[in-house]
């Protein structure tokens, strides 16, 4: 959530998404190619999120380590200043009216083309963006292409590629509990701020801007505050393994709970937005909960969706996809993430005691 104060210039934001707490879990099913999971409410505690406890021992951090890794990422870390127009809507600081606003946040550099990363909510509403790089100099930049699904960003920025320092891409698929992270960004407006901590857990679900869920998001410890968002989470090889981008807090500070977009997601959407393509994830239109028995119960079904069109009901509890286990709401949605728009995907359903088999096709999600 954006944070900050007034001035003369109009209302500066630096910007983290805060994660307000859910009554209810519940989903508009859909995602591409492991890129986004599905419109999705959570309860805080344990039921609705899970995490993967480390197999093997995480390499230890230490503080040369963590001078050596943001010695040489910090070259690769961008502010980000977005100057543009405020609504005041759900993600804007104030309730109504329309006002100037600057709003900061963080990204890296991609490649030597000029491509930076951020989060589609640090560049939402942007009129002008302006990238501030870790030796002074700046540059404006245009929008290559977003996904408010994913709160992915690209932008494009007209420098000499040898100004540019690409950071590395790691893999978020082998991730660890307890496995040191790095994350650099400018909270509060202070560039290159360096945070360490460690994975607090792995395959959380956090909502996208427009509602969806992104799955796979990576929990860290690691502080975390406005004007961190779209800033790099790195392992401890500089690797980037996630974009930092939203918080879990009651005072929009830092409270030891943060959350990264896994880069796996991140590469599929990147490619796809800088191929100039739009990003298109399946949908299939429920609003389940955890069942009492095991199982994703369907709440409701949203009137003319592929589920509808598959004759699914309120009150069935979806016991697996395509063969594979769903034990919550959570496994269903991150199913739903698995495939794309046009897939065929077999439903077991529990429905009145009995089991049946329900074939649904995917369809492309509403904007």
């Amino acid at each position: 959530m954006e944070h900050g104060g007034t001035s003369e210039q109009g209302t500066r934001r630096r910007l983290v998404r805060r994660i307000a707490p859910f009554a209810a879990v519940g989903l508009l099913a859909g995602g591409a190619g492991g890129a986004v999971g599905a419109l999705a409410q959570r309860d805080p505690g344990p039921a609705t999120t899970s995490s993967a406890v480390a197999s093997a021992e995480p390499v230890a951090a230490t503080q040369s380590s963590i001078g050596a890794v943001s010695k040489k990422a910090s070259a690769g870390v961008v502010e980000i200043t977005v100057n543009g127009t405020s609504g005041g809507g759900d993600f804007g600081p104030f309730g109504g009216g329309s006002q100037q606003t600057e709003a900061e946040g963080s990204g890296f550099v991609l490649d030597r083309s000029g491509h930076i990363v951020t989060n589609q909510h640090v560049i939402d509403g942007a009129d002008s963006i302006t990238v501030h790089f870790s030796n002074g100099k700046t540059a404006k930049a245009t929008v290559v292409g977003s996904d408010a699904s994913t709160d992915i960003a690209v932008l494009k920025v007209d420098v000499p590629a040898s100004q540019l320092t690409p950071l590395a891409l790691g893999s978020s698929a082998g991730v660890q509990v307890g496995a040191p992270v790095i994350a650099i960004g400018s909270p509060f407006g202070l560039e290159n701020s360096v945070t360490a901590g460690i994975v607090s857990a792995v395959a959380r679900q956090i909502r996208a801007p427009n509602g969806y869920t992104i799955s796979g998001a990576i929990q860290t410890d690691a502080a975390i505050n406005p004007g961190n968002s779209g800033g790099p989470l790195l392992d401890a090889n500089g690797r980037v393994i996630g974009v930092n981008a939203q918080i879990e807090s009651s005072s929009n500070g830092n409270q030891g709970v943060g959350f990264a977009i896994p880069i796996d997601t991140v590469k599929t959407v990147v490619s796809q937005l800088i191929a100039g393509g739009t990003v298109a994830h399946a949908y299939l239109g429920v609003q389940v909960t955890d069942a009492a028995n095991g199982g994703a119960q369907v709440a409701s079904i949203q009137s003319g969706s592929p589920a509808a069109a598959a004759g699914l009901r309120a009150g069935d509890v979806v016991t697996a996809v395509g063969g594979k286990s769903i034990t919550s709401a959570n496994d269903l949605t991150s199913a739903i993430v698995a495939a794309e728009p046009g897939d065929r995907v077999r439903l077991t359903v529990r429905r009145d005691g009995a089991a049946r088999t329900i074939t649904a096709t995917l369809g492309t999600r509403p904007s």
